[in-house]
């Protein structure tokens, strides 16, 4: 393993309080991911798999223990300076796809470019290339309204990686498409992952995205029970 993770988690513990109930969804967690990776933090609901995403994220902050990007502490880091590795970092596929309804899927695929100032011929060639790879050739100019739930599922994907992000967390990405389209779905991400080396980390109890991630990461009460690297071609 190399000595500089991607990701990683330093005894992070997570509590959420609310009143006098007391909730705790990470404790402890110890984890290291590498760039290029394809990893599936897998377990029953309540296990820590959406908590632990959502502080890679920075989407939210640890009760305690530390998480690093590239080797940065996120708790080090001010808002401005989250914000801005959210955007420039960080790719994010969710389970209800929130793709910005008044725009086409080419505008719903650039507009982290656009907020980068990334110029618009460069924009352009990237965001088309991306949308041939996802299978939406040709469907640039349509409306979430008018594309179906994967292929709405397909723009969230291309808008992810526009930016050359360090890593896309998907969470529950297959979790509102039909078996079919979640295959291609998962083989697209797998094809992304193998070509363009785009590292992905999932959170799911679905057994094909399982099938396809090359590691399998157990968590159950917050805790890491089992990391499993499949072998070459399993």
């Amino acid at each position: 393993m190399s000595q500089n993770p991607l990701i990683r988690f330093e005894q992070v513990t997570k509590v959420y309080r609310k009143g006098a109930l007391e909730t705790q969804a990470l404790r402890g967690l110890d984890l290291s991911v590498q760039s290029g990776e394809f990893v599936a933090l897998w377990g029953p609901s309540g296990s820590g798999k959406t908590t632990a995403l959502n502080l890679v994220g920075a989407l939210d902050v640890p009760t305690t223990g530390k998480v690093y990007i590239e080797g940065t502490d996120l708790g080090s880091l001010s808002r401005a300076q989250l914000s801005q590795l959210r955007r420039d970092r960080i790719g994010f596929v969710f389970q209800a796809y929130n793709l910005i309804p008044v725009l086409s899927a080419y505008e719903n695929a650039e507009a982290v470019m656009v907020l980068q100032g990334v110029p618009a011929a460069q924009r352009r060639e990237r965001v088309m290339g991306l949308l041939k790879d996802v299978g939406l050739e040709g469907m640039e100019h349509r409306r979430p309204y008018e594309l179906s739930g994967g292929q709405q599922q397909r723009v969230a994907i291309a808008r992810a990686i526009a930016a050359n992000p360090a890593v896309v967390l998907a969470d529950e990405p297959t979790a509102n498409v039909d078996s079919e389209t979640a295959e291609k779905l998962l083989a697209i991400m797998a094809g992304l992952n193998r070509e363009r080396g785009v590292t992905f980390v999932f959170s799911t109890h679905d057994p094909r995205v399982m099938k396809y991630a090359r590691r399998l990461v157990g968590l159950i009460d917050g805790k890491v029970a089992t990391d499993v690297v499949k072998e070459a071609g399993a």
